[in-house]
């Protein structure tokens, strides 16, 4: 099974950061926005892809922080060391405020748009 990493299509910002993603971290997965997968055959329900993105690959599903620490070790090169060190305790400890502080403030972000910050039911 390959690695796919699932982000907010709808989200101005999230898009954004998964272009980035595309041009400049070489990683083997596909990414793609949870709109347009089938998200039960990766074993990811849509209110979890909506909360935080998530990566799926053979060992399972992880979210939020952990999932772009498993990018960027996935990416290798320079992204490696910086994969290794997000994904250690103490500093996912602080990530995750940092991610659900980022997710709830998307539509306040550089590329963020004021439908970045609608319920899924209103975008």
């Amino acid at each position: 099974m390959s690695a796919t990493f699932v982000y907010d299509g709808d989200c101005a910002f999230c898009s954004t950061c998964a272009r980035f993603v595309e041009r400049r971290i070489p990683t083997r997965a596909r990414v793609v926005p949870w709109q347009r997968t089938d998200l039960a055959a990766l074993g990811v329900t849509s209110e979890a892809a909506e909360g935080a993105v998530q990566w799926v690959d053979a060992r399972g599903v992880a979210a939020g922080p952990v999932a772009i620490s498993r990018l960027l070790r996935d990416a290798g090169g320079p992204w490696r060391p910086l994969g290794w060190l997000l994904g250690l305790r103490p500093v996912l400890w602080l990530a995750w405020p940092a991610y659900r502080w980022g997710a709830r403030n998307r539509h306040r972000m550089p590329g963020g748009t004021a439908a970045c910050s609608l319920p899924r039911a209103e975008r």
